[in-house]
């Protein structure tokens, strides 16, 4: 895509964005109701963007000394900008870093890889979550009493790099995925609309895969690929849990233009 020197990539993305989610209205039981005009313009800006538009030089490929500390989090974001429609910003996970399945609660999402390279698992919600109890699972479980289980579907696993298009997810659809980098440190432009807002009841919950021939697993990259194809489109449970205690994220100062609304 030709570049305008005179307007920053990043700019463009996101007017596009604000232009694209202005008017969308989550309902119950129904995918987004967005122009694909407007959508399909937002996603040709976000397939073009690279990690030199934002001034983000790609890390080192091997940790540094004392990386899994307090002040060297295996996640870091750099906020970009939020309005009342969308939010904007990068992450950057280290060699071997992960993003723990999570969902986005009525959002639509777009995940583009700036250098490095993710694996994403994607999945997505059956039914209203079940309280206080769990199905008959091997060995026997015993969640705190105020967990919750869904039913759910492994919809894709997926690896992304700079070359590749975005990772697109809908409220109904992909809504909910782990990201883990792959082979190396990694970087990615998030988009959200709209934005996380637990007092609009857009919060970001942590889940658990729970498999009833006795084995437990979070995804990933760690499953081998005939797994992951035995797994893909068969129903699985997941177990609500809290954030994980070997995930946190950490902030970073952005350092590429300015956007403003």
């Amino acid at each position: 895509m030709p570049r305008d020197n005179k307007t920053p990539l990043i700019h463009k993305i996101a007017k596009q964005a604000y232009t694209t989610f202005k008017d969308f209205k989550p309902e119950a039981n129904r995918d987004n109701n967005l122009v694909p005009d407007r959508h399909a313009d937002l996603v040709s800006l976000v397939t073009a963007i690279r990690a030199a538009d934002l001034k983000i030089p790609p890390r080192k490929s091997k940790p540094s000394p004392g990386a899994a500390g307090p002040q060297n989090p295996p996640v870091t974001y750099m906020h970009i900008c939020e309005t009342d429609v969308f939010s904007m910003g990068v992450f950057l996970l280290r060699s071997g870093a992960s993003i723990p399945l999570h969902d986005h609660p009525g959002m639509n999402g777009m995940l583009k890889v700036l250098y490095g390279k993710v694996s994403v698992r994607c999945f997505d919600k059956l039914e209203d979550p079940l309280t206080g109890s769990l199905p008959e699972f091997e060995p026997p479980l015993a969640p705190p009493q105020t967990a919750s289980v869904r039913r759910s579907v492994l919809r894709s696993v997926a690896e992304y790099s700079e070359s590749s298009g975005p990772c697109l997810l809908t409220p109904l659809r992909d809504n909910l995925h782990q990201i883990d980098a792959v082979d190396g440190p990694a970087a990615f432009l998030d988009i959200l609309a709209p934005p996380y807002n637990p007092e609009d009841g857009r919060d970001c919950h942590y889940y658990k895969v729970l498999h009833n021939v006795g084995e437990e697993g979070a995804g990933g990259g760690s499953r081998e690929e005939e797994k992951e194809q035995q797994e893909e489109r068969e129903e699985i449970w997941l177990l609500e849990v809290p954030q994980p205690e070997d995930f946190w994220c950490g902030g970073e100062a952005y350092p590429g233009p300015a956007v403003s609304f």
